[in-house]
């Protein structure tokens, strides 16, 4: 069972990720969360795994995937403004050349005039299409379109079937910038896409 579940208002309040983002860092390490709840409040216990202490490698993954970044064009397609900016200034940083838009409709928009070289889209946005559709529609103009999912949630049905559709790669949010930088070194460079 996922956990997001949020009385926010788009736009007027947090993004509502909260939770989420924390289920999925337990998740990551081999946590549990524990909830109860009452007419007093909602209590969370987090467990965290015993583990032992891993010695640093001579080279860290940023460093390796630094230094082979390419400056392919992206597109980031996400409607929560810090997330997007997030994403952009980790992109740029490895070397890439980033465009941001604020939904699907004007991701499709973009594309018309400005091919990429890669997509990174939200599965949820909110007002107008999903990230799914957002991708569906843009197969239709280049059928090859090379794409990431990116998603609080775990692998949904939409998730599933934008993948199916010719999406290269799901990544949950959040993500840090060794598993963007990899999972965008994967897709741009895989030959099953071209």
């Amino acid at each position: 069972v996922e956990p997001f579940y949020t009385k926010k208002v788009m736009g007027k309040s947090g993004t509502g990720l909260g939770l989420t983002v924390i289920w999925n860092t337990m998740e990551d390490h081999g946590g549990k969360v524990f909830v109860e709840s009452s007419e007093k409040g909602t209590f969370f216990k987090l467990v965290f795994p015993a583990g032992k202490e891993k010695k640093p490698s001579k080279t860290t993954p940023s460093e390796k995937t630094i230094l082979s970044a390419g400056n392919e064009h992206i597109l980031i397609v996400d409607d929560e403004a810090q997330l997007r900016d997030i994403a952009r200034q980790m992109l740029e940083h490895l070397g890439y050349h980033v465009d941001t838009v604020v939904s699907g409709e004007e991701a499709i928009e973009f594309v018309q005039e400005t091919p990429v070289d890669l997509l990174l889209i939200d599965m949820l946005m909110d007002p107008g299409i999903n990230g799914r559709k957002t991708y569906e529609e843009i197969v239709k103009i280049y059928p090859k379109q090379k794409a990431i999912v990116a998603s609080g949630f775990s692998e949904s049905e939409d998730v599933k079937a934008t993948i199916l559709l010719g999406a290269g790669k799901f990544i949950k949010k959040p993500y840090s910038m060794d598993n963007l930088a990899q999972a965008v070194k994967e897709v741009l460079h895989n030959p099953l896409q071209n």
